[in-house]
């Protein structure tokens, strides 16, 4: 007998329905809105990943017309529950590093698509990573200063943020997942598979690095995040280490004050409340990296001044 069961989303648009059936399960995965992106570019990653043996769910079935596609069922462990359960966390992160290096060394760029049409993943630009950092001006600085304030912060947070962006070193040269963190990585089969793949670029190798060592949803040691962080540039000659720091530093702030936007916009514009109770964390993470680099000096007044509750 067909079971059907809704399962908890992410803070995405979409909506996902578990279907049982026998020995056998598959996820339904229902988009209405930014079909394109959630849908057909998903799935289209997820073919990518595939083919360069990574673990990515495979589409069964696709309705486009009724908004859904019928993708594999990799179950319920998230490497983020696993590592809330176990003392030994680098030894999951050693892991997740070597996947990370694995997705860094795709080449392929393009792929036909479930419409038998070529999509070819789009290069992260400046002008992307600005607009994405503008997401906390837009959402949260305009909810938490005064209408004077928040114009004149407009007005310079731009151009701190253009300036810190036109000082990243690396090339955008390698597949970016985007959202490369524990909670969006599962245990299949004693394998690590990866899923929320929709939003990938080619970009920065250091940006999902950033984005899995300072993550704002597991809270990880300095100690931990710098081992994590060590393990992965441990093989990059040492110009290439001093690269990647410049850069892994930058991205770690520009991505937080993002999320600090994101988060605030799922709560007032789509009612999920409940992301802002990270708020707090991103804020230690961005002051963690502020403190660490002289190049976020601007940024650290101006933050400073508006934000004193957070950062100090």
């Amino acid at each position: 007998m067909k079971q059907l069961k809704k399962i908890k989303g992410d803070a995405s648009l979409r909506s996902f329905i578990r279907k049982s059936e026998k020995n056998f399960s598959s996820i339904l995965v229902y988009a209405e809105k930014d079909k394109n992106k959630n849908l057909l570019i998903y799935d289209s990653i997820n073919k990518i990943l595939n083919k360069n043996k990574i673990l990515a769910p495979l589409m069964y079935k696709e309705n486009y017309k009724k908004s859904f596609i019928e993708i594999e069922d990799f179950g319920d462990k998230t490497i983020y529950k696993l590592l809330k359960k176990t003392k030994s966390k680098f030894n999951y992160f050693k892991k997740v590093i070597k996947l990370l290096k694995q997705i860094q060394s795709i080449k392929d760029k393009s792929i036909e698509n479930f419409k038998n049409k070529k999509y070819k993943i789009p290069i992260y630009k400046r002008k992307i990573l600005i607009q994405e950092a503008n997401l906390f001006y837009d959402w949260y600085v305009k909810k938490n200063l005064p209408k004077n304030k928040s114009r004149k912060f407009a007005k310079d947070f731009r151009k701190i943020i253009t300036k810190l962006s036109s000082k990243l070193q690396l090339r955008n040269n390698v597949f970016v997942h985007r959202d490369f963190h524990v909670s969006n990585l599962m245990l299949v089969k004693d394998q690590i598979g990866i899923i929320d793949s929709q939003d990938a670029l080619i970009g920065n190798k250091a940006y999902d690095l950033a984005s899995l060592v300072d993550d704002v949803r597991i809270k990880t040691s300095k100690g931990l995040k710098n081992k994590i962080y060590n393990y992965y540039v441990k093989k990059f000659s040492k110009t290439e280490k001093i690269k990647i720091k410049n850069d892994f530093e930058i991205l770690s702030v520009l991505r937080n004050l993002k999320i600090i936007g994101i988060f605030t916009r799922l709560a007032v514009r789509d009612r999920k409340k409940s992301y802002l109770k990270l708020i707090p964390y991103t804020w230690s993470l961005i002051q963690m990296r502020l403190n660490q680099n002289i190049v976020f000096r601007d940024l650290s007044a101006i933050l400073n001044k508006n934000f004193k509750k957070f950062i100090k």
